[in-house]
């Protein structure tokens, strides 16, 4: 007779801190945004060329795993931006990372 121990396998929390390309980019007229953080406040905004910034997608506190954010091309106001290149910025208490993304017209 063998004699087995065995650890349960136990699911995996992710401590990591990644931010994802949109897809599909370039786009028009949605996007997604794909994102990995630890517990904590998370902040996901865009921003334009000029640094100012259009939306606010994700701004709470969440448990350590794998997101997704929807991006519809509008401002924080409702209204639809112009084609261009914008950023997006994810915040959080690990840290800051940003990418570009285009949105044609």
């Amino acid at each position: 007779l063998a004699d087995y121990t065995g650890v349960e396998d136990q699911p995996s929390v992710p401590q990591e801190f990644t931010l994802g390309q949109n897809y599909p980019n370039p786009f028009n007229p949605t996007t997604t945004i794909g994102y990995t953080v630890p517990s904590g406040q998370v902040k996901l905004e865009v921003y334009n060329v000029m640094g100012q910034k259009v939306r606010t997608l994700v701004d709470k506190a969440v448990i350590a795993g794998a997101y997704h954010a929807e991006w519809d091309a509008t401002d924080q106001s409702g209204s639809l931006v112009s084609g261009g290149v914008y950023f997006y910025k994810l915040q959080s208490d690990a840290g800051v990372q940003v990418k570009k993304m285009i949105l044609q017209k």
